[in-house]
This record gives structure tokens, C-alpha cells and sequence, in this order.
């Protein structure tokens, strides 16, 4: 029964591990959709080679800072009880390499590839891991120090401040440091639009990110005796409380709609496994009403140019969700208890501060000295052809 259990656990994690990495897809072409056509092929790129990066770097470095283990041993030791370590590895990979995905989207367009790529290992290899194994692994003493102070440890079952705000509140630092894009605001005070490229694809990356959000989710669980049916349901809640609140609130844009399920998934991660359903649809729709109110706020009387709105989607909205599994998980709410408001906001609070000294330390060293930003002539040429010398749709193909 030992081997089966033992079986049946590295089967579970390793479809949750799957199914995240089928996430990085919807990340490439939510990206693809939204950015200029002339930064459509840089857009696929990145996601798949910092997927890469952060797979060499989290095996090598980031898993063994977040949980004190290492894979430097026999292929033997390695593969015990299934490999179930291993494939457990590969599932919170997919969920490291999430924070690159993320700042991709915020600094697309005028970023430079290699000095992101190296952005991508200090993050995935040291930024991330540290809060990760704060949260997740008791390193420092900080969730004993919460219990002692508030009665409850910071609870963030599935990533709404670990992956989501931390890697919305990085994204903020390179996204100033990195500045608007060119003639997106005028001296005069007016804006160019910068329309999406392809509503079609943009919504196709937002649909397979949805869809593997229920492994991010309900896979959290990391065994199959703790797989609960309320994570998948508050999940699904909150996805369609984002949605109908960016459906009435950004007056039918369908670059909010696609993006205000994915606003109620973020912030209901962390207290997906704790909710009641209708609390998930209530997290959920304040999720999709603070993501277009934000990005409005951002793009339109800010002047910051973050181009998915990576900050407002993952920065607010994984606040947001650490606070609210403090609220909606209370038994006052109908919750299931165990949570506490205060351990909530201390160790989100955390988490953002955290975030951003680090995105300032990264981003602020790579401007300094190798440069963050692609040349003039490079970003009106588009990334494509600057960085990777061939266009979405080329235009005339040799003859052979």
C-alpha cells in the first residue's frame, strides 16, 4: 500500500507540474496577443528560454535556498519512492519560473534579451527562493514569530503573494527603471494607444492559463489524501467573479475581460483551500474591479508603461488575495478558520517589501552596468528583427 500511495503521489504532482507548464504557453501568448506585431516572435522567446534558464538555475541553486535539499546525488537516491522529490521539484519549478513570466510581460517591447536572461537566474536563483522558503519551509523563524504574535502563520496555500505578488512587485522596479516606450506619452500630455496586436491570441493565452490554474491550485496539495474539492470550486468562483467584474467594469474591453479571470485566480490562491465559494466569488470580483481600476490608474494618469499590466494583475492582486484569505477564511465568514487577519497583511506586507528591494537590486545593477534597454533604432525596428533577425509574418520568403 506504501508503493502505491507513493506511486499514486509522484502521478499527482507530475500532472500539477504538467499542467503548470502548460501555463507558460498561455503566458507566451497572452504576451503575444497584447504586444505590438513587431514584438510578437521576442514575446514566445522569452517565456521559453526563461523557462529554461530558470529550470537550470532553481535545480542547481533556488530549490536547495527555499528548502535546504540538494540533487547532487546518485541517480539511485534520486529516483527513491518514485522520484516523488524530483517530480515534486519540477512542480514548484513551473511555479519559479512563473515571476520571469511575469516581468516579461510588464517590460516587453524595449528590453534587452541576455541582460534579462541574467535578471531571470538572480531571481529565480536567489530572489524568489528566499521568500519562497520564508513562507513555505519556516527558514528564519518568521512564521513562528507570526504564530506568536497573531495566533496563526502567514497562509499562502497556492501563490497569491509567494509567486504572484512577488513577482507583480519585482516587475514594478523594472518597468520605472526601464521607462515608457517610445512616443507612448507625448510632451504635450497625450498618449498613443499601442492597440493589442491580436485579440484572438491574447485570449487564447488568457484561456490555457485559466485552464492550468487548476493544477496551480488544486495541485498545491503536493499529495492525493490532502486534494481538495473546495480549491477547485473556490477557484472557479473567483475566475468567473474576475470576469464579470472587468466584463462591467471595463465596459466590455476584451482586453480586461480575458484578463479578469485571471485577476480572481491570483487572488484566490492563497486562500483557495480555506474559503467558502461564495467568499472565493466575492475575492474574486474585487480581483477583476482593482485590475482594470489599476491599470487605468496606471497606464493613464501614472504614465507607467507596464505593458500587460503585470503589477495591478500579480502585484495588487496577489496582495489582495494574501489579505483576503484573512477575511473570507475566518469562520465568522464562513470560512474554514485558521487564519488570521494579521498574520495575513504582516507576511504579505513582507513579501512586497521583499520584491521590491529586489527588483530594484537587480534591474537598478543591470542599467547601471550593462544596460536594461534596447537603442532607439532597435525598438522602432521591433524586437523580432533587433534580436532575432526574423518577423512574425515575413513578408517575402526566399525561393529555394
Amino acid at each position: 500500500m506504501d508503493a502505491l500511495k507513493q506511486g499514486f503521489d509522484a502521478l499527482f504532482i507530475l500532472l500539477g507540474a504538467i499542467m503548470v507548464l502548460a501555463m507558460h504557453a498561455g503566458f507566451a501568448f497572452l504576451e503575444l496577443g497584447t504586444v505590438r506585431r513587431k514584438n510578437q516572435v521576442n514575446a514566445l522567446v522569452k517565456i521559453l528560454v526563461d523557462f529554461s534558464v530558470s529550470t537550470v538555475v532553481y535545480f542547481a541553486v533556488g530549490y536547495g535556498v527555499a528548502y535546504g535539499t540538494h540533487f547532487f546525488v546518485g541517480a539511485e537516491q534520486l529516483a527513491a519512492k518514485n522520484g516523488y522529490e524530483l517530480v515534486k521539484f519540477f512542480f514548484l519549478l513551473t511555479f519559479a519560473a512563473a515571476i520571469p513570466a511575469i516581468i516579461s510581460g510588464g517590460i516587453a517591447e524595449r528590453a534587452r534579451f541576455w541582460p534579462q536572461l541574467i535578471a531571470t537566474a538572480v531571481i529565480v536563483g536567489l530572489i524568489y527562493p528566499v521568500f519562497e522558503g520564508v513562507a513555505w519551509n519556516q527558514h528564519f523563524g518568521v512564521q513562528a514569530w507570526l504564530k506568536d504574535l497573531t495566533g496563526a502563520e502567514f497562509h499562502d496555500f497556492a501563490g497569491s503573494v509567494v509567486v504572484h505578488a512577488v513577482g507583480g512587485w519585482i516587475a514594478l522596479p523594472a518597468v520605472i527603471l526601464l521607462g515608457a516606450r517610445a512616443n507612448r506619452y507625448r510632451k504635450d500630455g497625450g498618449m498613443s494607444a499601442h492597440p493589442p496586436s491580436s485579440i484572438p491570441f491574447l485570449a487564447l493565452g488568457a484561456w490555457i492559463l485559466t485552464v492550468g490554474w487548476f493544477g496551480f491550485n488544486v495541485m498545491s496539495a503536493q499529495t492525493l489524501d490532502k486534494i481538495s474539492g473546495l480549491v477547485a470550486v473556490n477557484s472557479l468562483m473567483a475566475m468567473v467573479g474576475g470576469t464579470l467584474a472587468a466584463l462591467v467594469l471595463g465596459k466590455n474591453d476584451p482586453g480586461f475581460v480575458h484578463n479578469g479571470p485571471l485577476a480572481g485566480l491570483v487572488a484566490v490562491c492563497a486562500g483557495s483551500d480555506v474559503m467558502h465559494p461564495l467568499g472565493a466569488l466575492m475575492v474574486g470580483a474585487i480581483a477583476g474591479a482593482l485590475f482594470v481600476t489599476m491599470f487605468t490608474l496606471t497606464q493613464n494618469k501614472w504614465k507607467i508603461d507596464d505593458v500587460l499590466g503585470v503589477w495591478p494583475l500579480h502585484g495588487l492582486c496577489g496582495t489582495w488575495g494574501g489579505i483576503a484569505a484573512g477575511i473570507f477564511g475566518s469562520k465568522t465568514i464562513g470560512g474554514l478558520g485558521g487564519v488570521s487577519l494579521g498574520a495575513q497583511a504582516l507576511g504579505t506586507a513582507l513579501g512586497v517589501v521583499w520584491a521590491v528591494a529586489g527588483g530594484l537590486l537587480v534591474y537598478g545593477t543591470i542599467k547601471a552596468t550593462l544596460g536594461l534597454r534596447l537603442s532607439q533604432e532597435e525598438e522602432f525596428d521591433g524586437a523580432d528583427i533587433s534580436i532575432h533577425r526574423i518577423s512574425a509574418t515575413p513578408e517575402h520568403e526566399a525561393n529555394w
